[in-house]
């Protein structure tokens, strides 16, 4: 039996995208009190199918897929410049595909405008009129507003018209902004793109016997599952180990062991990979808030990830990325003695002009990485990282960073680091590493 909160969600799911709710709607359509509606509306909100727009109100939204997560939605831009929506509200849950600035002559700005797009301008109001007829929305800057004719055929078209207090150039910096921000986020692969969902997972119920399992076993190969109540909330996982010479007619819940790691879906599959490898987990069941089974994923899954996110080209950058991408290999003076030099560039500094603990903290873990990965094929997750001393290094210098394998084995690498400028050592480390076979 599903709970208030998992009936509000589906009804609010349910409805049309484009549509306005509230808290006092839903609280009356679902007999429920206006806190279990708020609580619900906020829930949905952070599962991205509505969106709550300022003087504007909840509406539903379209739900964005993973691979089209650089399309921002009407919705997200009035959010982003802060703006008012004067006209054409209906059409906030659409897609733009890309933003124009209209700073030319009427007949050359047409040219470049067409549908799903959305045409940045002053207070030009034919502008605004030929826009909307071309299929584009429009976001007019510097406050201004429209006449009444253009807010109409907006409400017709449903397309949006949104005014910012913004200037051109600061709304276009925004836009393009968290345009970037969500690239990044794409690239971070979380649970919920990977796993098998509920309808593929193979699952036993507490009331069912061992005979089952066998009967499974036969079907699929498999002999790891995990095991639910009747509110499909996850009770245990039983493995073969488990079944090992029990009676056919024994229930499932007296030889499963209970209390299970799980995951959810919005935990990153690095996170995941790394509960896997430490427990020594070859399949993990995906819950939700409630413990209700969602899927499974497996260890094949989360390495075949892995090794996918790592063929993936950068779109995005991080700091991460930035600093990583400046360190160079240089040829030592003796044998299996490389190094890499990167130089300490302004944004890699703290307030004293000096190297921050942060970057020289992704610089030991990148170029222990790299070493590890000459010695193991794999994917590998950094364990614990000691870091016994740092100078301050200031801006411009070149730092040479020396890592050094002192013990490599099936699972783990410890690695010691020597960072040093100008010939005086100026940091050093220690970093254990646990090594993810590729199978």
């Amino acid at each position: 039996m599903a709970t208030k909160h998992e009936q509000i969600l589906q009804y609010i799911d349910e409805l049309t995208i484009g549509e306005k709710i509230s808290v006092r709607q839903i609280a009356k359509a679902m007999n429920v009190s206006e806190g279990t509606a708020y609580r619900a509306i906020k829930d949905a909100e952070n599962k991205g199918y509505v969106s709550t727009i300022e003087r504007v109100g909840t509406i539903r939204i379209e739900r964005k897929k993973k691979e089209n997560i650089e399309k921002l939605t009407y919705a997200e831009i009035v959010n982003i410049v802060e703006g008012q929506v004067i006209g054409g509200k209906a059409g906030l849950h659409k897609t733009l595909n890309k933003f124009l600035i209209g700073a030319m002559k009427l007949e050359a700005m047409m040219r470049y405008t067409g549908a799903g797009n959305l045409l940045i301008i002053g207070n030009r109001t034919k502008a605004h009129e030929y826009a909307l007829k071309a299929g584009a929305a429009v976001l007019i800057t510097g406050g201004f507003d429209t006449e009444e004719h253009v807010k109409r055929l907006a409400d017709k078209l449903q397309l949006p018209i949104i005014s910012t207090s913004y200037d051109t150039f600061t709304v276009a910096t925004m836009i393009n902004r968290a345009i970037y921000d969500q690239l990044i986020k794409k690239e971070i692969i979380l649970v919920e793109d990977i796993l098998t969902p509920l309808e593929k997972t193979v699952y036993l119920r507490t009331s069912d016997t061992v005979r089952q399992w066998h009967s499974y076993n036969r079907e699929t190969k498999h002999g790891r599952y995990p095991v639910v109540d009747q509110s499909m909330k996850v009770q245990g996982i039983v493995t073969s180990k488990d079944i090992l010479g029990q009676e056919m007619d024994t229930q499932i819940d007296r030889v499963m062991t209970k209390h299970p790691m799980t995951v959810g879906g919005k935990t990153s599959v690095a996170s995941a990979s790394h509960m896997m490898v430490w427990e020594g987990i070859e399949l993990l069941p995906v819950v939700d808030d409630s413990n209700r089974l969602e899927g499974i994923i497996s260890r094949q899954d989360v390495l075949k990830a892995l090794q996918m996110i790592q063929r993936q080209p950068q779109v995005g950058e991080t700091l991460d990325d930035i600093v990583t991408s400046q360190m160079l290999l240089s040829q030592g003076k003796t044998k299996g003695e490389d190094f890499y030099k990167v130089e300490v560039s302004p944004q890699m500094t703290n307030h004293l002009g000096a190297i921050s603990y942060g970057v020289f903290t992704t610089i030991v873990a990148e170029a222990a990485s790299r070493i590890l990965r000459g010695y193991k094929k794999g994917d590998l997750v950094v364990e614990n990282m000691t870091i016994y001393f740092l100078k301050p290094v200031q801006i411009d210098s070149i730092l040479e960073i020396y890592p050094k394998v002192l013990e490599v084995g099936r699972k783990f690498g410890k690695v010691d680091v020597e960072a040093f400028s100008d010939g005086a050592m100026v940091g050093k480390a220690m970093m254990m590493c646990q090594l993810i076979d590729r199978q």
